[in-house]
């Protein structure tokens, strides 16, 4: 046959090329599932994702897959041998997303405004692709959307009492079990995580507590008082059961959830969560105490052979001092702590197996799970968040960013946020709602 007409037939063909994503709009911790038909059996095919964040920039990933016998492609059951990812992984498209080659380097993915949605076009190519994507032509396109509020979930800025917070409550009349939710030392009001948490029925305040309005205004960091007045707001709400409330803190935040869990007359927590944190604080002290705790140990920075920033070795070696360590053998709630085992940012392992035994020693370690993690890093997201082995930082109240190294390899990272994710809400689902599922009792479709 003449290789002209043959050529021609294999265009005709390629036009009939059909791509569908479902669900197209969900929530980012659902699964999606890319189904691509009427592709010549055996041909060598390209999924491409592509988005454009808030601040701009643009992010790619591709898997490269061959076409069955029938003419399909099934992201969630067949295998990329090339790309981006490889294996069987069906949200590969988004958990291995990458800023577009020439972006500036150092960036790191995060949602600011939750009330709109992720949005992504994935689009099929002919052949096998693994660059300038802008220089090809699709045989087909879809746009999806990610939310991190599920329908019905309302945000309401908290300002009362010198507090910069955001509460998110989920849909219908409630009441909700309650979580005050803290991240790390960047400050800023940080509100996706408590988004998705309200998506799956439990209330949840978002707590700038670094570079919040009181600090912004006076200069000066806010005591412990803080997260207790806090914890008042979210339990007095009329929308949320007062006695059923958990704390999660990620990073510094671990910090003062398990001060507060352990020391606070105020707080009574039904379980809490610690997620790449560590026990190691002045028992005395709060935020400034902290800070100033980090400032002496300075010297202890490392330095990565690209020059990143490696701040794991600042709260070493683990204090036999009990007065720098907040006492976990008196807590009375159940404890999650999430760790990575590559965490280049804080001792993660260290601190949870110095809790461990602090447990076992008192007796209540059976209040104890932990979930660890090889090869996976500092920054455990929700699901299919795009890793970031390292970034640029600023910490709150430094005035010079810096590349920090957080850790982990991409594919294991990614399988331990999505493991993780489901095992967080599952301990917090139990210990708030006494084993009953919320999304049973408030359920919300996209």
């Amino acid at each position: 046959m003449c290789p002209f007409v043959q050529q021609v037939r294999m265009d005709n063909s390629l036009q009939r090329v059909k791509l569908s994503v479902h669900p197209s709009r969900a929530l980012v911790d659902e699964e999606f599932v890319i189904l691509v038909q009427n592709v010549p059996p055996g041909s060598p095919m390209t999924l491409h994702a592509l988005h454009c964040s808030e601040d701009g920039h643009r992010w790619e990933a591709c898997g490269h897959y061959i076409a069955d016998s029938s003419g399909s492609i099934n992201a969630a059951d067949d295998c990329s041998v090339g790309g981006s990812y490889l294996g069987v992984e069906p949200m590969g498209l988004l958990w291995s997303l990458k800023p577009v080659p020439g972006s500036k380097p150092g960036l790191r993915m995060r949602k600011k405004d939750v009330q709109t949605p992720m949005v992504v076009a994935i689009s099929v190519f002919n052949g096998h692709h693994s660059e300038a994507f802008v220089d090809q032509v699709s045989l087909a396109s879809w746009v999806v959307e990610r939310w991190y509020m599920a329908p019905g979930v309302r945000r309401i800025p908290v300002t009362e009492q010198q507090l910069t917070g955001t509460l998110f409550l989920p849909p219908g009349p409630g009441p909700f079990p309650g979580l005050l939710d803290l991240w790390g030392g960047g400050g800023q009001l940080v509100e996706y995580r408590s988004a998705l948490l309200a998506s799956h029925g439990i209330a949840s305040l978002a707590l700038d507590y670094l570079t919040n309005e009181f600090t912004t205004q006076t200069g000066k960091m806010v005591d412990n008082q803080y997260f207790e007045t806090a914890y008042r707001v979210l339990q007095q709400h009329p929308q949320v059961l007062g006695s059923r409330i958990a704390m999660l803190g990620l990073s510094l935040g671990s910090v003062f959830t398990l001060k507060m869990a352990v020391y606070s007359p105020v707080v009574k927590l039904r379980c809490a969560v610690c997620i790449s944190g560590s026990h190691i604080q002045p028992v005395s002290g709060g935020p400034q105490e902290m800070m100033d705790l980090f400032t002496r140990n300075i010297e202890k920075i490392n330095f990565s052979e690209q020059n990143e920033v490696i701040w794991r070795s600042l709260l070493l070696p683990v204090p036999s001092d009990p007065s720098m360590k907040a006492d976990v053998g008196r807590l009375r709630c159940p404890l999650l702590l999430v760790v990575g085992e590559d965490d280049q940012n804080w001792c993660t392992q260290e601190s949870a197996a110095d809790m461990e035994q602090m447990m076992a020693r008192a007796g209540n370690d059976h209040l104890l799970t932990i979930l660890s993690y090889p090869e996976t890093g500092h920054l455990i997201e929700p699901p299919y968040t795009p890793h970031t082995p390292s970034s640029m930082y600023r910490g709150a109240g430094v005035d010079q960013k810096m590349m920090v190294l957080w850790g982990g390899k991409t594919p294991e990272h990614s399988a331990a946020q999505e493991d993780s994710w489901r095992k967080i809400l599952t301990f917090l689902k139990k210990n708030l709602y006494g084993g009953s599922d919320p999304q049973a009792i408030h359920r919300s479709h996209l």
